[in-house]
């Protein structure tokens, strides 16, 4: 992007501070263009390319996609659990399914070759405005072969709203989601050794487990995956923008987030009027590959575009306040899977490679040309390394096979 770009998005978002004072209703096509860059994770703007095709063209190309696209619609048995505070939580298991025997097992030699995998439960947890959906692939996968729990931090997805955040309007921290991951555990995983998987904020919540309930970690969890994720400086990221941009928009976005969370009702109806924009943002800062399927590439715009404005602003000052650095002792003694697509805008590979350094023992896979949702753009790399870990954490006793589901060949292992 140019420096002049760059210099009139940050006037763009200054513009939508002025607004929160007054004239809403001629803001809220600016106000959707923030709110999409928020909610795709980078909170910064972007310059997108001139719209070429038709905006009925558009509208009826994202109703086919939506109608025909196969992801997200995996369910497993639903069940609750409660925050701290109160926040009903939502999660879903998929159980080993030992009477579909004869059809899982070309699966599972795919996954764990001729070895059956041992009695361990994989808990997903998923990134920002995202929900557990996030994990399609790895899920269909792993699907009646290992137990998994795939669940929606608070005020995503199917969870309740934050109670502490409604109640005393209070921001969320990534303290608070590893207290929520616990509760989880708790009602779903009440015995036996748990591999943790997360993405970006997800693994953000993992180490913040780590860091509240060590004895948790030390005694019951045996494997450790980091996809796309930070242990802290995140207010370092430049988004792929040039540091005058960054640091204008840095300036202005706090007010510009509290004023439009306090409109939300008539942000909406401008997130909605700025459908085109807000997916090109989507894919600019989700996938690195320009030929990702498009059935994709609007499953993660409705994950993203699904979640609140009032949510995403409140959310926000806990990326900055990050800092699990010291939490990631937790799993020196553990497998750890540190995985991150290198054209990753949102949480670069330096910050695995950052995590990796401080973990001597973990495998650290980047994947050339994926973005920050690497687990759908390139899924088959992910669930190979995810089988991996699962043969290193006891889960198998030997190297795993993934024929079938994509190979690490076109990853750079650490």
């Amino acid at each position: 992007m140019s420096e002049s770009n760059a210099e009139a998005v940050a006037a763009a978002v200054a513009s939508a501070t002025d607004a929160a004072a007054g004239g809403w209703r001629r803001a809220t096509g600016i106000a959707g263009v923030a709110i999409g860059v928020v909610a795709a994770g980078a909170a910064v703007g972007v310059a997108v390319e001139r719209l070429t095709v038709g905006r009925g063209i558009r509208q009826r190309a994202r109703l086919a996609l939506d109608s025909a696209g196969p992801y997200g619609g995996l369910r497993g048995t639903p069940g609750k659990a409660y925050a701290d505070d109160g926040t009903e939580l939502y999660y879903e298991v998929d159980d080993v399914d030992p009477e579909a025997e004869s059809a899982l097992t070309r699966r599972r030699r795919r996954l764990f070759g001729r070895r059956a995998p041992a009695p361990v439960t994989v808990v997903f947890s998923h990134g920002y405005c995202l929900n557990q959906d996030s994990w399609h692939f790895q899920r269909a996968a792993l699907r009646g072969v290992v137990r998994t729990v795939h669940w929606d931090q608070r005020s995503h997805g199917r969870s309740g709203r934050g109670v502490a955040q409604v109640r005393d309007d209070r921001p969320v921290t990534i303290d608070d989601l590893g207290r929520d991951l616990k509760a989880v555990v708790d009602a779903a995983v009440p015995e036996g050794p748990i591999v943790l998987v997360g993405h970006s904020m997800g693994g953000m919540t993992v180490m913040a487990l780590a860091d509240a309930f060590p004895d948790l970690i030390r005694e019951r969890v045996v494997g450790v995956a980091l996809v796309g994720t930070s242990s802290g400086r995140l207010g370092e990221v430049n988004f792929g923008l040039p540091v005058a941009g960054v640091n204008a928009v840095r300036r202005v976005l706090p007010g510009v987030l509290k004023a439009l969370g306090q409109r939300a009702e008539l942000v909406e109806k401008g997130r909605r009027a700025t459908a085109d924009l807000f997916a090109g943002i989507i894919k600019r800062y989700s996938f690195a590959t320009r030929d990702v399927d498009p059935a994709v590439a609007r499953f993660a715009e409705r994950m993203i575009e699904s979640t609140p404005i009032d949510v995403v602003a409140e959310y926000y000052p806990a990326f900055n306040d990050h800092d699990k650095t010291e939490a990631l002792a937790h799993f020196a003694d553990l497998p750890v899977l540190v995985l991150a697509g290198v054209r990753d805008l949102v949480t670069p590979s330096e910050h695995s490679e950052a995590i990796a350094d401080l973990l001597p023992g973990a495998e650290l896979v980047l994947v050339p040309d994926a973005g920050h949702l690497v687990m759908l753009e390139h899924p088959e790399v992910v669930t190979d390394r995810l089988a991996d870990l699962l043969a290193r954490a006891g889960a198998v006793p030997a190297a795993a096979t993934v024929e079938g589901y994509g190979s690490s060949s076109t990853a750079e292992p650490g």
